[in-house]
């Protein structure tokens, strides 16, 4: 079963927050600063942080500069993973990915069907992989950013959690791109 194991060293990851919403400021924006500080309450590397408009080109235009930046190994956004017309951040995500974490969608519909029930089917979680980057993209409220992290990205962004976790196959996600 899942444990931490106490006889390793944790291991800070860089880590970048992306609030998509036509309406919120930095100032009202609860979800992010929810992932804000459970990532640096763990202990990790607030990376960068911003807002953008749910807007697909600009998201995915983000996403692919935090990519691109080698002091960012991880991407969490919040927002924009909904049904409505104007929810285009998982398309955005998608449009980056080299690899989808299939599971990351169906574990967290796990973990919110427990605390919302039949509701969570309303909601489109996502993570992938590109360029050697870990992308998720979680529900806009506050309290979905808490189950994502407490229930999901917490443990696995900890690289003494067992029985295993993404931390420790980071080295490894880029590893088609420099292959002789």
């Amino acid at each position: 079963m899942s444990r931490i194991d106490e006889s390793k060293d944790f291991i800070p990851v860089r880590i970048a927050i992306l609030t998509v919403s036509d309406s919120r400021s930095l100032e009202e924006d609860r979800s992010g600063q929810v992932l804000v500080d459970r990532l640096t309450e763990a202990g990790h590397v607030l990376a960068d942080r911003k807002i953008l408009r749910d807007e697909r080109s600009e998201i995915a235009d983000q996403l692919r500069a935090w990519v691109a930046n080698p002091e960012v190994d991880v991407v969490i956004s919040t927002g924009g993973t909904g049904l409505t017309g104007r929810d285009v951040t998982v398309e955005a995500h998608r449009d980056v990915y080299e690899k989808e974490i299939d599971a990351f969608g169906t574990v967290f519909t796990i973990v919110s069907m427990q605390k919302i029930g039949t509701s969570a089917v309303q909601s489109r979680a996502t993570g992938g992989v590109a360029g050697g980057t870990y992308l998720f993209a979680l529900p806009g409220s506050p309290g979905a950013c808490k189950d994502g992290w407490d229930e999901i990205l917490g443990r696995q962004l900890d690289f003494r959690h067992r029985p295993c976790n993404f931390v420790e196959i980071m080295p490894r996600l880029d590893e088609h791109l420099r292959r002789k």
